[in-house]
């Protein structure tokens, strides 16, 4: 019988509050929530080498990978000594979602919680500040403690523009064309699942657009974690009608997969780590377009979500996310340079932005995305602070971070057209719309990811050793522009990659060459 006795904190687990916000009142401490733990990996493996992933099924997963079935078994000893019921139990996602009230979660961990209102955002959550604490017993097991503090996590990353406000606007169709997207091919037998975080679909929404675009309407299921739901009319609905109208285009024959999740840290990793072991749908690309800047996240969060992202590294998933839209410091109102989260983590495939003009079916100019003058966002991008530089970027020329000389993960690995001026047409909540933002990127290569496993049969996986790794570039190197939205003068396109467009937007046809001659050249 352990005895509890002596407490020390969770690496990692310690939260600040908002520096304009407000208690507003307590929280009933008989009201009913739900906290998830994330645990170590079976004999607390360290993560494996962010070049060289050895793959496992999903069979073998939980064993090689999973958590330890005697962690599990402390965490539920753990959860009965506090009055706390086990709503799960999962070794493969190294999650015990627990279930109590307020008053017996905030004992068990060693918090006070309360109601905080956000005066910046006017946003009302329950929240918490300082670290959480387990008993020494369980030190070394529990990961991360989330879903106590319940506040806005993440930002969606799209931007509506009038269609007279927009220079230029692209059908998916036209964009697939002009990007070289192989011909042929339509996904079949692939799923794309696709992370979102509020908002929903229409049914008629889909049917019009697809029929306006001439292309077959994709078999779509709403997913719900952690209650989430597929609940339109919200604005949020941009988001998740551009990441289905994206994809979907691009590749009609794949079934798409959409996990809704509370917008929370909680809620997040939660969704990552169902959609990425899902085993009865198997998405083999997973398109994610919310993040906010990497400090805002705690270091618990950070680490889980990684963690997840591992997982579909070695589960040959690939994960296309969203670099951000609000330039070099994402938006963050410090001053200082940011990158997006979880695209700056080195198991994301990060997803930049360019500006695009074409002529019939070629283009004829592609650079960076910047239209901050016109408060028309800029791509995110450039070197973490949080993730060292993996193995596979370390010949690509990543500058250290400009103002703290860390030697980080560079962001992004690819882009795309993003610019809302040269944006996407779009269906959402019944109405003819262009949007842009690095968040139709992700969607965008997600799709030609669904293309490309079908064509070579297998999953491309974890996509970045193979495309850092190329001998010859396959993509369209942007060489000018930057992502200046502070007059830092940090980043700036250049040939080869860059922290504004990584290795260029896609030539699909090419990089399909190149990876089926890798594969060959394997086999």
């Amino acid at each position: 019988m352990m005895s509890y006795d002596k407490r020390v904190d969770v690496a990692g687990s310690e939260k600040h509050l908002p520096p304009r916000c407000e208690r507003i009142g307590d929280v009933d401490g008989s009201s009913l929530i739900s906290v998830t733990v994330v645990l170590r990996r079976t004999g607390n493996q360290p993560a494996v080498s962010q070049g060289l992933i050895p793959h496992a099924s999903r069979q073998e997963f939980s064993q090689k990978l999973g958590a330890d079935p005697q962690d599990v078994q402390a965490v539920e000893q753990f959860a009965h000594h506090h009055h706390l019921s086990v709503a799960e139990a999962s070794l493969e996602k190294r999650r015990v979602v627990l279930r109590g009230t307020a008053q017996n979660l905030s004992d068990a961990f060693g918090t006070t919680l309360a109601h905080y209102k956000d005066n910046a955002t006017n946003q009302t959550f329950r929240g918490r500040s300082g670290a959480l604490s387990v008993p020494e017993e369980l030190k070394d097991i529990v990961v991360a403690i989330l879903g106590l503090d319940n506040r806005q996590a993440a930002f969606a990353h799209f931007r509506v523009i009038s269609a007279a406000r927009a220079n230029t606007s692209f059908s998916t169709v036209d964009l697939a064309t002009l990007y070289n997207f192989p011909k042929g091919l339509n996904g079949k037998g692939q799923t794309i699942g696709i992370v979102e975080l509020g908002g929903g679909y229409r049914t008629s929404d889909l049917r019009k657009y697809f029929r306006g675009v001439n292309v077959t309407t994709p078999s779509v299921t709403p997913v719900s974690v952690d209650g989430g739901a597929n609940t339109p009319g919200q604005a949020a609905d941009g988001e998740v009608e551009l990441d289905i109208e994206v994809a979907g285009t691009v590749a009609p024959g794949a079934h798409i997969a959409v996990y809704f999740a509370p917008n929370t840290d909680q809620g997040f990793v939660d969704a990552i780590t169902d959609a990425v072991h899902d085993a009865a749908r198997k998405p083999s690309v997973i398109s994610i377009s919310w993040g906010a800047p990497e400090d805002s996240w705690t270091q618990q969060a950070r680490t889980a979500m990684n963690a997840a992202l591992q997982d579909a590294a070695t589960l040959n998933v690939t994960v296309t996310v969203a670099s951000g839209d609000n330039g070099s410091t994402d938006g963050a109102g410090d001053g200082k340079l940011h990158v997006d989260f979880p695209s700056s983590s080195p198991f994301a495939l990060a997803c930049g932005g360019t500006t695009l003009q074409a002529s019939g079916h070629q283009i004829t100019s592609e650079t960076v995305w910047n239209q901050t003058a016109a408060n028309e966002g800029a791509t995110g991008g450039g070197v973490s602070n949080s993730f060292a530089l993996p193995s596979y970027q370390l010949k690509t020329g990543v500058p250290k971070n400009p103002q703290t000389s860390f030697v980080g993960r560079g962001v992004p690995d690819v882009a795309g057209v993003a610019d809302p001026t040269t944006g996407y047409k779009v269906v959402v909540d019944g109405q003819n719309s262009v949007i842009g933002g690095t968040s139709a990127v992700a969607p965008l290569w997600a799709g030609l990811i669904a293309l490309i496993n079908q064509k070579l049969g297998s999953p491309v996986g974890f996509l970045q050793p193979k495309l850092y790794g190329l001998t010859k570039p396959v993509l369209n190197d942007i060489t000018a522009g930057n992502n200046d939205d502070s007059r830092l003068g940090s980043y700036s396109a250049k040939a080869g990659w860059d922290p504004c467009t990584g290795l260029g937007s896609p030539n699909g046809s090419a990089l399909l060459s190149a990876l089926t001659t890798s594969s060959t050249a394997k086999a």
